[in-house]
């Protein structure tokens, strides 16, 4: 003898309610009126009568109680109604979150930025997505060029900020501009004020820098093994920020190198500092954003990049043009 109920078929599974006969079992729902619902979602009242009536027939279940006066909702239909709001909702949130992504600076946008960048270009580019792209929800990470990668790459940022080249694969790279670096000395130094100060004077100069992990130490470096530095020649590195550099120069520790725009906020703070140019060509970096190799963005940052030039170009930078 089998076991009891061998053999017998399971019930067939619902089919799914489509988006119409939820929306017409929501009106009834709430006028518990055929012809208020229908007038309400802009439906005839036959088409929203039939509409209710498959969904019962699909799930199986009676989700109203119909009279000649009027109309309640079964218990059942009470439980279902508030889940299909829930449903009819989520379709609506999706609906316009999609509206979002196809119209441009809409929605959120995670920018990184580079400490070394960040105070000097965040009122430009802040000033720029208030007045041109007010519906554009822009979130600001600042943090060391590592760190933004690695953000990059693994979507957890959508543009970068920073110094290039990277030469990350996968990261393509917008250029904005081009600044010179100056030299930054205390008041009585012998190199303050000038004008035509030779990378080669860079070899013997008591220099300080940025902790390691900043890309504009990395720079420096690079700046001065171009001028001969020997290489593993005394630098004091005791700074973790640009600020904390200036300082530092201003209490005769030694001198440092700065872009160009960070000098008015930087050196503005204290009388003891002096500048220096250098001699042309001069040591410079190049400020670009960087955004994943075929993101589905890549129109609007291109966009965004040639907006950010026209406001960018009132800064003592050299403007790239793509």
């Amino acid at each position: 003898m089998g076991r009891p109920g061998a053999g017998r078929i399971p019930p067939a599974r619902p089919r799914q309610p489509s988006l119409s006969q939820l929306r017409a079992f929501v009106a009834v729902a709430e006028h518990l009126h055929f012809r208020d619902a229908a007038t309400a979602i802009g439906m005839s009242q036959p088409a929203l009568s039939s509409a209710v009536a498959a969904l019962e027939e699909s799930l199986g279940i009676q989700l109203l109680e119909r009279t000649t006066r009027k109309v309640l909702l079964s218990p059942a239909g009470e439980r279902l109604a508030a889940r299909a709001c829930t449903v009819l909702d989520a379709v609506s949130d999706f609906m316009e979150e999609a509206d979002a992504a196809r119209a441009p600076f809409t929605g959120v946008l995670r920018l990184g930025v580079i400490p070394t960048v960040a105070p000097y270009l965040l009122p430009t580019v802040l000033r720029l997505v208030q007045d041109a792209y007010p519906a554009l929800d822009l979130q600001v990470h600042e943090e060391q060029t590592s760190s933004l990668l690695d953000g990059l790459t693994h979507g957890r940022l959508d543009l970068l900020l920073l110094a290039v080249p990277l030469g990350a694969p996968g990261v393509a790279e917008i250029p904005l501009f081009d600044e010179d670096f100056v030299l930054v000395t205390p008041c009585d130094h012998w190199l303050a004020g000038r004008g035509d100060i030779p990378r080669e004077a860079l070899r013997e100069l008591d220099l300080l820098l940025l902790d390691e992990g900043h890309c504009l130490r990395d720079q420096a470096l690079d700046i001065c093994r171009e001028a001969g530095r020997a290489e593993g020649a005394a630098m004091t590195t005791s700074a973790a920020g640009l600020s904390t550099l200036v300082q530092l120069v201003g209490g005769g520790l030694g001198v440092t190198l700065l872009p160009r725009t960070a000098l008015r906020v930087e050196t503005g703070r204290s009388d003891r500092l002096a500048t220096g140019d250098f001699a042309e060509p001069a040591p410079s970096r190049r400020v670009a954003l960087a955004m994943r190799s075929g993101a589905a963005r890549q129109g609007e940052f291109e966009e965004f990049a040639a907006a950010l030039r026209v406001e960018l170009a009132r800064l003592p930078v050299r403007i790239v043009e793509r």
